[in-house]
């Protein structure tokens, strides 16, 4: 106790600004102390102003007042620290508006270190002895500080709320179960509290190992984010190689033209400068000869004009004339066309290669299991739209092509198409000019009869029966056969019947890397016909295969 009357006394020993003990204290006009530094510390501030104030009553004063040590209450102060006297409560004891306050403290109240469910009042260090210190509180119940203690008072019975009801999931107090908790499921509160720790610790051990799951899976990603950065290196560094490479080959090109150009030229200039100098060679002569017999034509003897004629009259050989054959015009303006040929040829493979390269890049995709879902919507679906061509080297030769080479027509009459190794011979069918990887999406409308709208390999047979090289009869093509009122799906010679709303417009959906490849029946709505989940080995070509004369199919335009 009576450190506690030191504390108390003390209290009127410490400056109300650093809120410790007086140092160097003053005292000014209005009778209040501070330590000396502090309230110099606190007029500097006001000095802008030239009015001075008290920081507790705000009397104010001027001019600033100069301050003087007061010795008495210095003496005073020393010597009460000698008795044992403590300093003020810091600041950081106070309760702030965060904080939950002991609520026995008067004035200004302290941080609560404890609150009591049974006296449910909370504590401060002080105020909280007397349950340390005497045997009625050995029994209360104290935990960390908490702000609304009076929640654990039942509104209804104005009794703590001891008990749990499971029925309707809340706290009640020991009169609840004879009103209107009455025939419900109670238990204490230590008993639920106690299955549900349990349930609390088992949902803690699913939660940690969730996080070393997801831990593992950080570190996972981590290296997967390392993984992709060498291989997009590499990719860089290699495709900067290829493309250097054929830069240096048509560089190379390029320079042997020029040569074969040049070396040509100085070939046919060589030839014509020598044809050049026979002529004029003889055009001397001739000149020569032209002279004498005019000096002949000029003789007044005619006997010695006869005499001479002879010898002059004879002419020598001509050049012959025929050997120059000169073509305006056209000297090496078919090497000209020759390159743009060329120039034309390298543009449109690179243009469908190009396609391709754009394509394989947008489709790296590390989280292709979360990410690579198939399309809900028709508009989802054109997302990934494709423009398809038909390949004329590849169409049978019962097969005409049209609509810049999208639509194929069944036609009795065979075509005089060239021979090309792609051709198929046996079947009437047609393979698109692109290759399918990736995602992509494209339709067919098809008319007339039995259709099979197919994928395939670019090593298919060209050539042989059916198995060999018919959409859906071998492991290199898949193929859905449209009929008038029916489906079904072949693969490797394997039928499969299927049932859906029928339509003369085929959607395909393919996800080449994830191997998804599905028909669906286009009309106002999309409907899932067959969904194929496999592994391809090789990029894709569209095709069809027209069963019956006079059946049209053809690649729409989706954009």
């Amino acid at each position: 106790m009576a450190q506690q009357g030191a504390q108390l006394d003390g209290a009127k020993f410490c400056c109300s600004i650093c809120l410790d003990l007086l140092k160097d204290p003053v005292a000014i006009p209005c009778g209040h102390s501070y330590c000396m530094s502090c309230i110099k510390c606190f007029w500097d501030g006001e000095d802008e102003k030239k009015i001075y104030s008290c920081p507790q009553c705000r009397q104010t004063f001027t001019p600033r007042r100069v301050l003087v040590k007061n010795t008495m209450l210095a003496d005073l102060v020393e010597e009460l620290q000698k008795t044992g006297l403590q300093a003020a409560p810091a600041d950081h004891c106070y309760a702030g508006p965060e904080d939950v306050a002991c609520d026995v403290c008067p004035g200004r109240k302290m941080k609560a270190l404890k609150s009591c469910l049974v006296c449910l009042i909370s504590y401060c260090k002080k105020h909280l002895q007397p349950h340390y210190e005497l045997p009625a509180f050995e029994k209360h119940k104290l935990v960390d500080p908490l702000e609304k203690l009076q929640e654990n008072i039942c509104s209804r019975h104005d009794e703590v709320m001891k008990m749990f009801c499971r029925t309707d999931q809340q706290s009640i107090c020991y009169l609840c179960p004879v009103d209107e908790h009455k025939g419900h499921d109670t238990v204490s509160v230590a008993v639920e509290r106690t299955e549900r720790q349990r349930e609390l610790e088992v949902s803690r051990q699913n939660i940690q190992q969730r996080i070393q799951d997801r831990e593992k899976d950080v570190k996972l990603l981590q290296q997967e984010v390392e993984a992709v950065s060498r291989s997009a290196d590499k990719a860089e560094e290699d495709s900067e190689k290829i493309f250097t490479e054929l830069i240096c080959l048509i560089q190379k090109r390029s320079s042997d033209v020029k040569q074969q150009i040049r070396s040509q030229q100085e070939t046919e200039v060589s030839r014509v400068k020598e044809l050049q100098e026979k002529l004029e060679q003889e055009i001397t002569e001739l000149k020569r000869k032209d002279a004498e017999l005019k000096q002949l034509s000029h003789t007044e003897d005619h006997n010695q004009f006869l005499h001479n004629y002879p010898s002059l009259s004879q002419l020598s050989a001509s050049t012959d004339s025929s050997s120059i054959n000169i073509r305006p015009l056209s000297y090496f303006e078919d090497v000209t066309a020759a390159v743009s040929e060329l120039r034309d040829q390298l543009q449109d493979i690179l243009k469908e290669k190009w396609t391709n390269i754009s394509l394989t890049v947008a489709e790296v995709d590390v989280l292709l299991s979360n990410s690579k879902t198939e399309p809900k919507t028709r508009a989802g679906f054109l997302k990934y739209s494709r423009e398809i061509t038909l390949d004329p080297n590849t169409a049978n030769t019962e097969l005409l092509l049209s609509k810049g080479n999208r639509k194929a027509v069944q036609i009795i009459q065979k075509q005089s198409y060239s021979h090309h190794p792609d051709r198929f011979t046996s079947s009437n069918q047609v393979l698109s000019r692109e290759s399918l990887t990736g995602r992509c999406y494209w339709e067919v409308e098809w008319r007339g009869g039995a259709v099979r709208v197919a994928v395939a390999y670019k090593n298919i047979r060209r050539a042989g029966n059916s198995n060999e090289c018919g959409f859906g009869y071998n492991d290199k093509s898949w193929t859905l056969r449209c009929d008038t009122n029916s489906y079904t799906f072949l693969f490797n010679n394997v039928s499969t019947p299927v049932s859906g709303p029928g339509s003369s417009r085929v959607g395909v959906y393919l996800d080449h890397r994830a191997g998804i490849l599905s028909f669906y029946s286009v009309s106002e709505t999309m409907t899932l016909l067959h969904r194929v989940q496999t592994t391809f080995t090789q990029p894709l070509y569209a095709g069809f295969w027209l069963v019956d004369s006079g059946v049209t199919a053809e690649f729409c335009k989706l954009k």
